[in-house]
């Protein structure tokens, strides 16, 4: 069986009949099994699998008109977004054995379109890390060097399409969950606008932040991902009504673009050298092709990582309230009363990281200080989102590095929160914003051959934009 990496590749071969949509789950489910030790799937849906597949080989033998876009296309789902009569458990102990009794609508909406889904993937809990280090099922491994993080916290996702054991991932991305472990693995990560997709059905971390996305080979399948996604919800207020793009990716070498970087990025004693001359030649590559690149000041840079854990921790401490062991997933079984029920199963239910984030946002929303920590951060967001999208007005897009080194080796940062958080300082700012976002690979790193990625930020509900520019300037490699 052939490695595909596109979508289209796989409707040709099913078409033509090089393979079957069977054989193509079976290749899937083998290459799972293969890669266990990278452990980055909780659970595979094997016989649901097998099941799609013989219905969509029969529908394509006998009604091919009435296929839907996605046919063929093998989905593995982070373990945080719902799919009915599935378990979903977000990476976390609080949530042992609980069934979702719906499906989120991205999962609806792919199905929907004949997608098939596989199992679902390991997760840092309740998407709180940068290194898949922290979740209930143990890290995930990076296929390339198992010594070393997938990235964090969609890390099982991206090893799931790098390791060849679904075509596509999905993933949610609250500050760079879904581009910094594509950017680690090599592959492309999108992060749309907020609310241009659903979040119904995906747990909760930051409500303001979270957004579901896809990691994939190439952007043609992010561009299908979104087309068959974005839309208004009944069940997702949040979630915009305005007109799902059609995103044209036809190839425009005389295209040139006005593309802004922030100097303060890539100039910055803490990004890796290597990684710092890789980006920078690929900047000088787009200008010799022609692009416009022009240095932008930003003068925010140094409290985006602040006003990021302000909030999203706060946020936090509010949205897992909820896990308590009364109505649903794990109970202490020693509790004998209310409140040991409450103190014991969120003690042992959730890791120590997530309860250090409870803490820091109940601590910032508590009384005393809640203008002082809260309030300073959400006039620092919005100070980020006009300077951003006054850069925007002026550039076609943002280019900066996906973060400031490659995948590192377990342990390097765990002891060390200030390094773990600084990780997400070239990603979080599209959350805080709420833009959309894309990354891709640039190029290798010299000492270890692991991938480095760059990002594109674009504007608010303009991916179509976004991706086309994307492809366009990714040929420059």
């Amino acid at each position: 069986m052939p490695k595909f990496k596109s979508l289209s590749d796989i409707q040709t071969a099913l078409r033509t009949g090089v393979t079957t949509c069977r054989a193509l789950v079976e290749h899937y489910l083998e290459q799972i099994a293969a890669t266990q030790t990278l452990n980055a799937y909780v659970e595979v849906w094997a016989d649901e699998a097998r099941q799609r597949a013989d219905d969509t080989d029969r529908q394509l033998r006998d009604n091919p008109g009435q296929l839907g876009r996605l046919f063929g296309c093998v989905v593995s789902l982070k373990d945080n977004i719902c799919y009915e009569g599935h378990t979903v458990t977000a990476g976390a102990k609080v949530l042992e054995g609980f069934r979702s009794p719906y499906s989120s609508t991205v999962v609806e909406r792919m199905i929907a379109e004949g997608a098939i889904m596989i199992g679902r993937t390991n997760c840092d809990q309740f998407g709180m890390g940068s290194s898949n280090e922290n979740s209930a099922y143990g890290p995930v491994r990076h296929p390339l060097d198992p010594e070393r993080v997938s990235g964090g916290s969609s890390g099982g996702a991206a090893v799931s399409v790098l390791a060849d054991t679904c075509l596509m991932a999905l993933g949610s991305d609250t500050g760079g969950s879904i581009r910094q472990p594509a950017g680690f693995c090599g592959l492309w990560g999108f992060k749309p606008s907020y609310g241009r997709v659903s979040r119904h059905g995906l747990i909760a971390y930051g409500s303001s932040f979270d957004q579901i996305g896809c990691i994939t080979h190439n952007p043609d399948d992010v561009a299908l991902f979104l087309e068959v996604c974005a839309g208004a919800d009944q069940f997702d207020s949040t979630a915009t009504d305005r007109p799902v793009p059609t995103v044209d990716l036809t190839l425009q070498p005389t295209q040139q673009y006005r593309i802004a970087y922030l100097a303060n990025t890539i100039d910055n004693p803490g990004i890796d050298p290597v990684v710092k001359t890789v980006t920078q030649h690929y900047l000088a590559q787009l200008q010799e092709q022609g692009h416009t690149l022009e240095e932008v000041a930003f003068d925010l840079i140094d409290y985006v990582i602040p006003a990021y854990y302000v909030l999203t921790t706060a946020e936090a401490s509010s949205n897992l309230s909820r896990f308590d062991g009364m109505r649903y997933g794990y109970r202490a079984p020693q509790a004998t009363d209310i409140e040991s029920v409450y103190l014991q199963s969120r003690s042992e239910g959730f890791t120590p990281e997530v309860k250090k984030r409870i803490l820091l946002g109940a601590f910032v929303l508590s009384s005393g200080y809640y203008d002082a920590y809260y309030t300073k951060a959400q006039q620092v967001r919005r100070m980020l989102r006009d300077r951003i999208a006054a850069i925007l007005g002026e550039y076609d897009a943002i280019i900066l590095p996906v973060a400031p080194g490659v995948a590192w080796r377990f342990g390097e940062k765990s002891a060390d929160p200030t390094a773990m958080y600084l990780s997400d300082i070239y990603t979080v700012s599209a959350n805080l914003c709420g833009i959309p976002a894309v990354t891709y690979p640039i190029g290798q790193h010299s000492d270890n051959n692991m991938p480095i990625g760059i990002q594109l930020m674009g504007r608010m509900y303009d991916e179509a934009a976004l991706l086309s520019l994307a492809n366009n300037i990714s040929h420059a490699i």
